[in-house]
């Protein structure tokens, strides 16, 4: 108590004395009351007059004031009550919330403005801004620094060269080799903003930002480190691990969800993988991609282009929207929808869909197709009136064929390591070509022997013939008709003129063919015949009606030109003025002109009623007895 009073005592002495001597000496210029330093409290207190100038020296606890800004410190020299110099732990503050501390400070009161030096600490809130030299605005609360500094706001650390704190507004500029440290990532940039209220960070130079698991580059976009949402724009680019990298107009991160959305020229690379579409969006967690916007998907075997692209990495799934377009050689699949699954293989496509194996020339159409990719496996149902298409080229002429269901499959053959493609078509099967046409119940193709085999009650007509039997065996070589084999109750007719019909029967007959023409035909068990013969002008002159065991029958265009018999033959010549023609036909005859496809659109028909024959025409040139 007494040292307190010892010092009171002093401090009045002191202020007397310097109120003689500002009596004595003229005035300085006019201040403002509120530019000028009050002092609050010292230990010490000593006025000087120098001239013009009053110097007031302070030590111990000084404690002064302007306005609501109050300084302390170890000791302080003040200058006509506007410029003043603290030494020895000072603080200014400022409010509730503002604390600046530093070894030494020079304040001009009449400006507001101070420059601190030695361990410099302001302090706001949370946010806690260090340096050896910092320069601070009072009035308008902004602090400046040009030797670098280090802001910590709770768990972020941010550090520059230059800064700007505008600690009215909550905004700190940092420049020049700006480095943040937060326990979720960190980051390099040469200028950025950051908001200590709301702890965004705004990238406003190239700038880029590095994770456990991945690296971020960008140019413009902000980053909130409370809720871990961040933007980044202006050639954005993502990075992660060695083989994962992704670009975009912007690149939208959730940190707390681990979602990555690249909008606008969104691309993503990995290993074998390469992703485009206008919109990109990663979940890590689950490890699924979405791809919206002329979506493309490629990898080492495939290659996919949809509207929209959703891949599950995690459980190997993809399935696709809008029309979509798949290439994984030598196959091509195109759909309005498609869902595939890496770890059987299986997968399906909906709507318009074409179904294209390149290597074997052959294409399906239809509404839905189920597939396998390990097995090159495909089912098509539906399409036009219900039913799939299928086309392939034989002799250099597209084939037609449709029924109410196709497989088709590929396996490799162990021995000759050669692909073989199976087909099978079943209910209703159609077949249109321009010089072959066909229908059954069921049909199969194997590559390996390239035969379409043709089941109950099939029918096939080339030029003016017609063949029939129980089942039918056609065979290609080099992609031309070579052969048709009919087995069981095989029946041939042939009309030029759908008036008189040549009838070829037996028990199996092959017919050989040479540059898509009819040349030969071999008749075995039971082989009748009823031919009508013509003369060099073409004029019929009688019919020939043969019974052998086997024969053998030779054409050109199409009409017969000569024909072996075997095992004593019965053949009669009955004159066309003599021949009833109705009796001609043959136990079994039909003529089923009106279920033959006329074009590739009668695939898709099914016509049942038989075409009455007709009567033969009075007009038809005939000689004979």
């Amino acid at each position: 108590m007494r040292i307190l009073f010892s010092s009171w005592v002093h401090v009045l002495i002191i202020i007397l004395i310097a109120n003689i001597a500002q009596a004595q000496t003229k005035p300085p210029v006019d201040q403002k009351k509120s530019d000028q330093v009050k002092v609050d409290w010292a230990d010490e207190f000593y006025n000087i007059q120098e001239g013009d100038k009053i110097i007031q020296k302070l030590r111990g606890n000084v404690e002064l004031r302007q306005d609501s800004v109050y300084m302390y410190c170890d000791s302080a020299t003040i200058e006509n009550n506007i410029y003043v110099v603290a030494k020895g732990n000072v603080l200014i503050q400022q409010g509730d919330t503002t604390n600046v501390f530093a070894d030494s400070v020079v304040y001009w009161a009449d400006l507001k403005q101070a420059s601190l030096f030695g361990n410099v600490a302001l302090i706001n809130n949370t946010q806690k801004l260090f340096t050896e030299r910092l320069d601070y605005d009072v009035n308008t609360k902004t602090a400046t620094y040009f030797e670098g500094a280090t802001l910590t706001n709770n768990e972020t650390q941010l550090s520059s060269k230059r800064g700007y704190y505008y600690v009215r507004n909550n905004e700190i500029f940092f420049r020049d080799s700006v480095i943040v440290i937060d326990p979720d990532f960190s980051l390099r940039s040469d200028t950025l903003k950051f908001n200590t209220e709301t702890r965004t960070v705004f990238f406003l130079a190239p700038t880029l930002i590095t994770t456990d698991s991945s690296k971020i580059y960008c140019e413009d976009g902000f980053y909130d480190t409370y809720n871990n949402i961040a933007e980044f724009r202006e050639n954005a680019q993502y990075a992660r691990g060695e083989k994962q990298q992704a670009t975009a107009d912007t690149i939208h991160y959730d940190g707390k969800n681990k979602i990555y959305i690249l909008e606008g020229d969104a691309h993503f690379t990995d290993t074998n993988q390469d992703a485009s579409a206008n919109t990109i969006r990663y979940e890590e967690i689950n490890d699924k991609y979405y791809l919206t916007g002329n979506a493309s998907y490629k990898d080492s075997t495939r290659n996919i282009k949809a509207e929209e692209i959703i891949y599950d990495r995690k459980n190997e799934l993809y399935s696709t929207k809008g029309r979509s377009r798949i290439i994984d050689p030598p196959q091509i699949l195109e759909a309005d929808a498609e869902a595939y699954t890496e770890l059987n293989g299986t997968g399906v496509a909906f709507g318009n869909v074409i179904w294209q194996d390149t290597s074997a020339n052959l294409t399906i159409l239809c509404e839905r197709s189920d597939f396998n990719r390990n097995t090159n496996y495909i089912k098509a149902t539906g399409g036009q009136r219900g039913r799939p298409l299928l086309i392939t080229e034989i002799d250099n002429d597209s084939l037609f064929l449709s029924s109410d269901t196709l497989l088709a499959s590929q396996a490799i053959d162990t021995l000759s390591n050669d692909t073989i493609r199976t087909l099978f078509a079943y209910n209703r099967v159609r077949i249109y070509k321009s010089n072959l046409q066909g229908i059954c119940d069921s049909l199969t193709y194997n590559s390996a022997d390239s035969i379409f085999h043709l089941y109950k009650e099939p029918i096939l007509w080339s030029d003016t013939s017609q063949f029939v039997a129980d089942t039918m065996d056609l065979q290609l070589r080099n992609e031309q008709i070579d052969r048709i084999f009919l087995h069981n109750n095989a029946f041939i007719v042939n009309s030029a003129d759908e008036v008189f019909y040549n009838q070829i029967k037996g028990r199996d007959i092959t017919a050989f063919f040479e540059a898509d023409e009819l040349r030969k035909m071999h008749v075995e068990g039971n082989a009748e015949s009823v031919y009508y013969a013509t003369d060099d002008e073409n004029a019929y002159i009688g019919v020939n009606k043969i019974l052998c065991s086997e024969m053998t029958m030779y054409f050109g265009n199409n009409n017969i030109d000569q024909i072996r018999f075997y095992a004593q033959p019965k053949a009669n010549l009955i004159p066309m003025k003599q021949a009833n023609h109705e009796d001609l036909k043959m136990e079994g005859f039909s003529w089923e002109v009106r279920k033959r496809p006329k074009n590739r659109d009668d695939v898709f028909i099914e016509i049942k009623t038989e075409l009455t024959i007709p009567a033969a025409d009075e007009k038809t040139k005939t000689t004979g007895n």
